[in-house]
């Protein structure tokens, strides 16, 4: 009995890694068709984070739509900076569906006016989309 029920969790963990395989291989498998060229409206492109001290992070996130008639899939997120710590959505996003991109931003020795880019190659007419924050570090009182 216990061998059955030994069998019975690989075989499903099994199951589950291979599901999580195919989505990623789809992902890729849709960005490198040809004419799997989508398009991405921004709900939020620019933040102004206002002020903060200096030791914080802050969250930074960046809604978009899949306003195309294919899937959209982000391919990459590059930052302007090591204070800056993007993910990449790793799923799909079927026309309609809403999104987030989200970033964190470390102030530790980041004093005064920070300006940062974030930016996301996707499977878009135009591939390259920047966007960007804006914070206010301020010193830390001792």
């Amino acid at each position: 009995m216990r061998a059955v029920s030994f069998l019975f969790i690989a075989l499903l963990a099994l199951a589950c890694n291979n599901d999580a395989a195919d989505k990623k291989a789809e992902a890729s498998d849709v960005a490198a068709l040809p004419g799997a060229v989508t398009k991405i409206t921004w709900l939020d492109s620019t933040k102004n984070m206002g002020k903060i001290t200096e030791g914080e992070k802050v969250e930074i996130a960046f809604r978009f739509v899949n306003s195309g008639d294919k899937p959209l899939v982000i391919q990459s997120v590059g930052v302007s900076c090591g204070c800056t710590v993007a993910e990449k959505p790793g799923e799909l996003f079927p026309p309609g569906k809403e999104g987030v991109i989200k970033a964190i931003f470390d102030s530790k020795g980041r004093l005064g006016a920070n300006h940062k880019t974030v930016t996301v190659y996707a499977n878009t007419e135009q591939p390259m989309h920047p966007l960007s924050f804006e914070v206010e570090v301020m010193p830390a009182n001792k």
